[in-house]
């Protein structure tokens, strides 16, 4: 990534970070571009293990470990808050739109965890979040796999750290803030790939849910793709891989040579012979 790019989309999330509280009207908005990434962010930490016996309630107020998701699926992470103004619903506006159009589907193929990063937030909330976005996915009742959890301080600090996502509480604005992304995780609970930002490209998101998966979903078109692109930690996105696609390319080149160069035979062999 160049010098460049990578100013432009440093400058990208400090402004995404910045605008609640330059909406609130707040006068320190600057001092918090200036000091934001050295507090706020998401590192990755791929291949790492989530700590899987941290305990969160659900939206219906049971209490329920981590592992009680993991086992069977990939599954995508998003840390959010119920509340949030701004940032946290385009984050799961956009995942919706991107799950809408994939052919997989919550519950069968993959699931979603959505939990809080406010300890104050209630199941209440975590229901009404639920049922919005059941409600919305794809017109069908999608609450079989995804889940909105909420938790204690010690639990929602310790998941946190171990993602990698860096976020504090603004008591000014009674606002948390922190960056976008979400996260797929292998059903062992293994982080595979982040995703950055407020835009999840359906074919970025599909094919990590292929990978984290270990091709136990998707289709050989899928794998085929996979060997052209590759996902760049860098960017959070899945790019062209030059030198596989030179290779695939050339494959493809030599076989339709050879299958015109036997039909060919084949077509000559198939003429009479004259005397």
């Amino acid at each position: 990534m160049s010098g460049a790019t990578t100013t432009f989309a440093r400058n990208a999330i400090l402004l995404a970070l910045a605008l609640p509280l330059l909406l609130a009207g707040q006068t320190k908005a600057q001092s918090y571009t200036q000091q934001l990434q050295e507090r706020i962010g998401i590192d990755q930490k791929l291949g790492e293990q989530l700590p899987l016996d941290l305990e969160f309630t659900d939206s219906s107020g049971e209490r329920t470990l981590l592992r009680q998701y993991f086992g069977q699926k990939p599954i995508v992470l998003t840390l959010v808050y119920y509340e949030c103004p701004m940032l946290c619903t385009q984050v799961l506006n956009s995942l919706l739109r991107a799950m809408n159009v994939l052919s997989f589907g919550i519950g069968t193929d993959f699931d979603v965890l959505t939990i809080s990063i406010d300890p104050g937030e209630t199941p209440a909330l975590a229901a009404a979040k639920k049922a919005e976005y059941s409600k919305n996915y794809r017109g069908r009742d999608g609450s079989t796999g995804w889940h909105f959890l909420t938790g204690e301080a010690d639990q929602i600090e310790q998941l946190a750290a171990a993602v990698g996502f860096r976020y504090e509480y603004d008591a000014d604005t009674d606002q948390y803030i922190h960056a976008s992304g979400l996260m797929v995780l292998t059903s062992e609970g293994k982080l595979a790939r982040y995703f950055y930002g407020i835009d999840y490209p359906p074919r970025d998101l599909r094919w990590g849910l292929v990978e984290a998966a270990d091709g136990a979903i998707g289709n050989p078109v899928d794998q085929l793709l996979l060997l052209c692109y590759s996902y760049d930690p860098l960017t959070g996105k899945y790019g062209l891989y030059i030198r596989n696609s030179l290779r695939i390319g050339g494959l493809i080149t030599v076989l339709a040579l050879a299958t015109f160069i036997i039909a060919m035979l084949k077509r000559e062999r198939s003429r009479p012979q004259l005397n």
